[in-house]
């Protein structure tokens, strides 16, 4: 969710967003996550399904917008306070959903009031498949790995307490992807060589004795591996990541099964998460 979201500021403009997963003991949508806010008003915010404007799109399953929230007739107003507190006016909510279940909520919002155009639209709806892939691939992961229906938490996201709350870090990984993307297609030698060191300077640092799979193991991985899983890694799925890297399908796909293999790892999740504690992705 936190970098479905760190995109969404990013590609639709908005000062702020924020959202929340479905409560796992009830139908309400807990607002967890926030950028640009100015109070606390929203945080922690439990929305129940079919109120306010998230309420209404997790119930419909497609993206609401209103030009005036306060003012809006299309829902109800249970959470007038908490919005009006943090002043905005104009706002969006998609839902995130999963095999035909809605499991979370993103907002966007402005301080005025005005309609939201396309452009904002399309960068919500993607930021929302994002999260989605994420929340599917972490599930796979954990039920590969586990054999349980709940999610491992060293497979729900990237390791350690400094990942978290970082949008500078998943801008880099972003950056760094389309680096490794765009390089094998530069027939120049001189900038072919220029971004290699540009993505050695966004990829991890190398240890004293060579990267190591999280059992212990030497492991090393071929440059289109490492291309596909820095796809893997910023929420691509295969079809995007051979887009992105001028592949088939499965193409992608083999190279994906291969990294997994050499980390160790089930999943693609599972797989990236290997990469970065071996030290061969940010």
């Amino acid at each position: 969710m936190r970098t479905a979201l760190t995109r969404l500021g990013r590609t639709s403009g908005l000062p702020v967003v924020f959202g929340g997963l479905v409560e796992a003991t009830g139908p309400r949508i807990r607002i967890s996550e926030l950028s640009g806010t100015r109070t606390p008003a929203l945080r922690a915010l439990a929305v129940s399904t079919g109120t306010g404007l998230g309420g209404r799109a997790a119930v419909l399953q497609r993206p609401c917008a209103v030009a005036d929230y306060a003012a809006s007739r299309r829902i109800s107003h249970e959470y007038d306070a908490a919005v009006a507190a943090e002043g905005l006016r104009s706002v969006l909510a998609v839902p995130v959903v999963v095999r035909r279940r809605v499991r979370g909520v993103l907002y966007g919002a402005l301080r005025t009031a005005e309609p939201l155009g396309d452009r904002t639209l399309g960068a919500a709806v993607e930021a929302a498949r994002q999260a989605a892939r994420g929340l599917t691939a972490a599930e796979e992961a954990g039920a590969a790995d586990e054999g349980a229906a709940r999610l491992p938490t060293d497979l729900a996201g990237p390791p350690g307490p400094d990942e978290a709350d970082n949008p500078m870090r998943e801008r880099a990984r972003e950056a760094y992807a389309a680096l490794r993307a765009l390089a094998p297609h530069v027939d120049d030698p001189a900038v072919r060589a220029g971004l290699d060191e540009v993505c050695a300077l966004l990829g991890p640092g190398a240890g004293d004795g060579g990267p190591v799979s999280p059992a212990g193991a030497p492991v090393s991985l071929t440059p289109r591996e490492l291309d596909v899983l820095a796809c893997v890694a910023v929420g691509d799925t295969n079809a995007a990541a051979a887009r992105r890297l001028g592949l088939r399908q499965e193409t992608v796909k083999a190279y994906l099964g291969s990294a997994a293999r050499k980390l160790d790892a089930r999943g693609r999740w599972a797989a990236v998460t290997a990469a970065r504690r071996a030290g061969l992705l940010p």
